[in-house]
């Protein structure tokens, strides 16, 4: 087998439960063949995006975005938000997010979640940046909103795909990409149709992930998620995409690279 190179698309290595072992971990994703990272902001606060961008900036091969998870919609204040978007603007931020809708925790009324849905894809859109979402159990209303107002305007991420094969094939109709994690490697009834989507998703439009510290994949299920582990999701979604794992590392790497913009590593 050749040296894999691999990206994690999604990931969130600033997370106090890195605290401990940082520098250990993000050598054993090195070791493993996960040699860059999108580190993903999902703030509740204006410091906590401030700090996604700066630990970003001081790894060399990682890149930010910035955005307000669904779980916080409701706390973003009025007076922060101008911040967020000059952040957002900064050459060192690859893509807006993440945001979108949760309904299965309700964490933030549905209505203010949706308002803010459409604020980022608006400055998505003004910034030509991509847009990163996060949909669990609200698919059809994500579809909605984002039929009427990023299709066609802004590259779109779907993260850590949780549907179906229908709602797979629907999204990349739109020409949106889709981002599998550990889920996928996942046993029952519950997460099967998630496993049968990636089948639906041209290559073109195929990512991987591990979304860590959340998430971890099948033999590590139950641990801390660490980019390492990226590559047992790997081996799932190759193996469904009818890829060999070299091929499928190489197509998600380049898919990586045009939806972030980012130049070779």
């Amino acid at each position: 087998m050749s040296e894999l190179y691999f990206i994690d698309s999604h990931c969130h290595v600033d997370a106090a439960d890195f605290d401990e072992d940082r520098e250990a971990m993000l050598a054993r994703a090195q070791a493993a063949g996960v040699r860059e990272l999108i580190v993903v902001g999902a703030s509740g606060s204006i410091e906590q995006a401030r700090s996604t961008v700066a630990f970003a900036a001081s790894h060399p091969n990682m890149y930010a975005t910035v955005g307000i998870h669904p779980h916080e919609a409701e706390k973003v204040e009025d007076s922060w938000w101008p911040e967020l978007c000059a952040l957002a603007a900064q050459p060192e931020v690859v893509a807006v997010g993440e945001t979108g809708l949760d309904f299965y925790y309700d964490s933030s009324p549905r209505e203010i979640q949706k308002r803010r849905f459409r604020d980022h894809i608006e400055l998505a859109a003004k910034l030509d940046k991509p847009l990163i979402c996060h949909i669990r159990d609200a698919h059809p209303e994500a579809i909605e909103i984002l039929e009427d107002h990023a299709a066609g305007r802004v590259k779109t991420i779907i993260h850590c795909f949780t549907g179906s094969p229908v709602e797979a094939r629907k999204y990349t109709e739109l020409g949106f990409y889709i981002s599998f994690s550990g889920i996928v490697t996942f046993k029952g009834k519950a997460t099967r149709q998630v496993r049968e989507s990636v089948s639906c998703v041209p290559h073109k439009q195929l990512l991987i992930e591990t979304d860590c510290p959340y998430l971890a994949p099948v033999p590590e299920r139950g641990k801390r998620n660490e980019p390492a582990f990226l590559i047992n999701t790997a081996q799932i979604v190759a193996n469904e995409a009818g890829l060999s794992l070299e091929a499928l590392a190489a197509i998600t790497v380049a898919n990586t690279r045009v939806v972030f913009g980012l130049t070779s590593g």
